[in-house]
């Protein structure tokens, strides 16, 4: 007697039909496998090749928006948490310069405004992550939603690790080395916003991502997201170099065209890739004009993607003028 298909058999078969049957998941398609994946009704084999098919086609904007959707419906944040402000992804980690963007997440928290940050680390060897990046500087990171929220009341900042938010997502990332490969994963990841921030900020490394991530925001009708291409793949400016965003307003696509902020087009790598070096820019114990550029430029997109500033010049003009007022003391303590 043959054996019934496996339920989730059906996603694997429109994903791997062949070149001229295959096709994307709807966006209810999408929402229903990630689903079937995230409670653990699918076999390790069934997710391998889920994976690397989408991988192989290259995901679409609505099977992003369906995997996001599908996440969301099994996070459960606290009654009464506060409303962030700002969702900003952390997941690619930085290997030829320090994250100089943790200063512009405490310097945007420093001024009110409430940044959750969510990442992950170890998925490649040679990187500095964020998690570690915080932990060094003394700041806590947030063991689950509860803390999470109790920090943004108290900090204006909260960073939790994706193992917090979905502990399925995790392993996902974790099977790069395994699969060999990138899997949309990393994509869906930075797209999560459990809070459900009205607005969010995604650095890729990938310029071909840039429409993928752009696309899914629409679909999913976020009021205001911005992607671009980070230094290291984080969102994070490259002060050296102009810096192409693209946009989604209220349903609407743009693109921005950030000039650089600095007249050196390079930037030697790090070596040393000390994580005390932030604490002492943040004091003023040292100037460094490229660190100082793309701590205030970072600043600048951020602004502008709230629509906290009606141009690049005033966004720009607000984020040196906070960097100007900072508290020097105080660091890493937000206030």
């Amino acid at each position: 007697m043959t054996p019934e298909p496996h339920p989730f058999a059906r996603f694997v078969a429109i994903l791997g039909r062949g070149k001229t049957l295959t096709r994307s998941l709807t966006v209810d398609e999408a929402e229903e496998a990630m689903s079937m994946i995230i409670e653990g009704r699918v076999l390790p084999e069934q997710v391998g090749a889920f994976l690397m098919l989408l991988r192989v086609k290259e995901e679409s904007p609505e099977e992003i928006a369906g995997f996001v959707r599908a996440v969301r419906s099994h996070v459960a944040i606290p009654a009464g948490a506060p409303k962030v402000d700002l969702d900003w992804s952390s997941y690619a980690g930085k290997r030829r310069q320090l994250p100089w963007f943790v200063l512009s997440a405490m310097l945007l928290a420093r001024n009110g405004i409430k940044v959750f940050m969510h990442g992950t680390e170890g998925h490649t060897a040679g990187r500095l992550y964020t998690r570690e990046t915080l932990e060094q500087l003394g700041l806590s990171i947030a063991g689950s939603f509860d803390e999470a929220a109790a920090q943004l009341a108290a900090t204006n900042f909260s960073y939790m690790p994706l193992e917090v938010i979905s502990p399925k997502l995790k392993h996902l990332i974790e099977l790069r080395p395994v699969l060999g490969l990138r899997s949309p994963v990393h994509t869906l990841s930075r797209m999560v916003n459990p809070f459900k921030a009205p607005a969010t900020i995604q650095g890729i490394f990938h310029p071909g991502y840039m429409d993928i991530h752009r696309g899914a925001a629409k679909v999913l009708g976020e009021p205001n997201m911005a992607v671009f291409r980070g230094e290291g793949g984080e969102v994070e400016r490259r002060p050296n170099k102009p810096c192409e965003v693209w946009t989604v307003h209220d349903g609407v696509a743009g693109e921005e065209v950030w000039p650089p902020l600095l007249p050196e087009p390079r930037q030697g790598a790090d070596e040393d890739m000390d994580i005390s070096r932030l604490t002492a820019l943040w004091r003023g114990e040292f100037a460094d004009d490229y660190a100082e550029a793309a701590v205030t430029g970072t600043v600048a997109l951020a602004l502008k993607v709230m629509r906290r500033a009606g141009s690049l010049e005033e966004a720009q003009g607000a984020a040196e003028a906070m960097w100007k007022a900072r508290d020097t003391a105080g660091f890493p303590a937000v206030a």
